[in-house]
This record gives structure tokens, C-alpha cells and sequence, in this order.
């Protein structure tokens, strides 16, 4: 059976990445300096990312190892925790609460393709995560999706559907397992 994807047909030409060139150049760059390494230093990558137009509230703890796509499209409450090499590949807007726990390793995937077109389209979704959340180690949140007011996302759990408040979510694709108290 033949692939429906053709890939030399694939053109994203049409997003927008929300920076110039110049910009994406440099925080390129910086990520893999500052970020992507093992740099201890919390209040370098808080001003990195502030300076390329992330908003932090007080508080924010960026582990080593973290890969963050576009620092524009992010903006992080107060108390918020983000663990050895997370990966907020935000090509959409991510907006992260107060006291929010990120787990190590956790994937916050704002992009996907569209495997039903033969162009292998981009789409792309903005991720929520509310004031408690808590996603999990190795935890994956997928495009579009809000994680409501203190859900959580177990270890290795996959979310592809919006989370509802105050509930623990578990596998692949996550389902409620229970009420967290």
C-alpha cells in the first residue's frame, strides 16, 4: 500500500513563526547554549528568555536540559516548575499558570500534519495548562489541548482531549481515573 503523504508537495510556507529570521537565528543559538545544556543557572534563563519575549512571573524554575521552540510564544505564571529536558515545542501559543509542575522529560507538542492530505499540512494548536496543573515525567500534551484548574497527567500519559479540573488522567490517549482531593 502506497503512502498517501508526498512529501515533496509539503510548504509551510504560510506560518508564521512570529519572528524574523535574524531572531530565530539567535535564539537558536541560545537555546542550545543556554537551554538545551546542562546550564544550571536559573536566573540567566530567565532573562534570556524575558529578553526574547517570554512573560515569567517570580518564582519559575527551568531545569537543564530544557528545549523551549519560541520564547515569544510563551508565557509562565508564578511557582511554575519545568523539569530536566521538557520540550515545549510551542509553534502555537503556550500559556502556562501559577503553580504548575512540569515533570521531566514531559513533551508540550503544539504541531502536528495532517496525514490525510497528501501536503502533510502543519496544524497547529495553542496549549493551556491552569492555575495546579501537574504534568507528569515523559508525559506528552498534545495541539489544542487545555489541561483545566489542578488536573493532573501521569508519567508517560498522553493527552490529546482537554483534562476537566480537579481530575488525575492516566494512558494513552488519557482517560479520568479519578478525582484528585
Amino acid at each position: 500500500m502506497q503512502s498517501p503523504a508526498d512529501l515533496s508537495k509539503y510548504d509551510n510556507s504560510d506560518y508564521d513563526p512570529g519572528a524574523g529570521k535574524l531572531k530565530r537565528a539567535l535564539w537558536y543559538l541560545v537555546n542550545t547554549c543556554f537551554f538545551i545544556s546542562y546550564n544550571p543557572f536559573n536566573g540567566l534563563k530567565l532573562f534570556l528568555l524575558r529578553l526574547f519575549g517570554a512573560e515569567a512571573g517570580r518564582g519559575v524554575v527551568v531545569k537543564p536540559g530544557v528545549n523551549i521552540k519560541y520564547p515569544w510564544k510563551l508565557r509562565l505564571g508564578t511557582n511554575v516548575w519545568i523539569g530536566e529536558k521538557v520540550w515545549i515545542d510551542n509553534l502555537a501559543q503556550v500559556e502556562i499558570g501559577n503553580n504548575v509542575c512540569i515533570s521531566q522529560g514531559a513533551l508540550l507538542l503544539c504541531g502536528n500534519h495532517d496525514y490525510k492530505k497528501t501536503t502533510f499540512d502543519l496544524i497547529t494548536g495553542a496549549i493551556t495548562l491552569e492555575d495546579g496543573v501537574w504534568i507528569g515525567a515523559r508525559a506528552v500534551v498534545c495541539p489544542g489541548v487545555t489541561c483545566y484548574s489542578h488536573a493532573v497527567l501521569t508519567v508517560n500519559s498522553v493527552a490529546t482531549k482537554n483534562l476537566e479540573k480537579d481530575t488525575i488522567y492516566s494512558g494513552n490517549p488519557a482517560i479520568a481515573i479519578r478525582n484528585r482531593v
